[in-house]
């Protein structure tokens, strides 16, 4: 699957590492010179500079081919635009975009925009709702406080299999407030709680914390 990324922003970022961990062929457009040079340092020539919603852009990223195009910018506007171009100049199947007012969200699904997401994480269910391998879903944004609930997912070959939760450095403002294991009642973890495959751990953290709390549960 070919995937095209507008925005290379924090966002645009951690889903872009996301996206190459689970074998996707992945292309971040940014405007920003440096920015590209930092994701290109980091993930590999994936970046390119250019503007996301210009059809001569798109057009030499091979928008025509991709199977979905993903505008994650900071301005809605602009995520509107990229995804409107992809769809028809380019007959792009799927475009998905990030908005950051909710009020956006029934204009953005009238222009012909498939799905609005504000969550690195939603935007990775939508892609393949089967991941078995992407650990951590969004559940719910919790939008008077800025956080969001989410579950993680322990995998076999965690490494924190094994440890007790006060033995990890949990990003800040994160809180695990639930476990859940088959044939077994959920439970409030504490600190001596020891992490087993296939826990399904349910957490409060901030949006922009999400990826260290899926690194820190996962022990990647």
């Amino acid at each position: 699957m070919y995937i095209i990324v507008v925005g290379g922003g924090r966002v645009g970022y951690y889903l872009t590492k996301a996206l190459l961990g689970e074998g996707y062929e992945v292309v971040i457009i940014e405007k920003d010179a440096n920015v590209c040079k930092i994701i290109n340092d980091e993930l590999g020539g994936v970046c390119i500079r250019g503007d996301g919603c210009e059809a001569a852009t798109l057009g030499e990223q091979g928008t025509s081919r991709a199977d979905m195009l993903i505008a994650v910018t900071g301005d809605d506007e602009d995520n509107l635009v990229a995804c409107q171009v992809a769809k028809h100049r380019f007959s792009v199947a799927r475009t998905i975009a990030r908005i950051r007012n909710p009020q956006n969200d029934e204009v953005f699904r009238k222009l012909g925009i498939d799905i609005t997401v504000d969550s690195t994480n939603v935007i990775l269910e939508h892609i393949k709702g089967e991941l078995p391998t992407h650990p951590l879903t969004h559940l719910k944004a919790i939008r008077e406080s800025g956080l969001e609930i989410v579950e993680v997912r322990i995998l076999p070959e965690s490494k924190t299999v094994g440890k007790k939760i006060k033995e990890l450095s949990l990003p800040e403002g994160s809180k695990l407030s639930l476990i859940i294991r088959h044939s077994e009642k959920p439970r409030l973890p504490s600190g001596d709680t020891t992490i087993r495959d296939g826990d399904r751990i349910i957490a409060i953290t901030a949006p922009e914390e999400e990826e260290a709390l899926r690194e820190v549960l996962s022990g990647t």
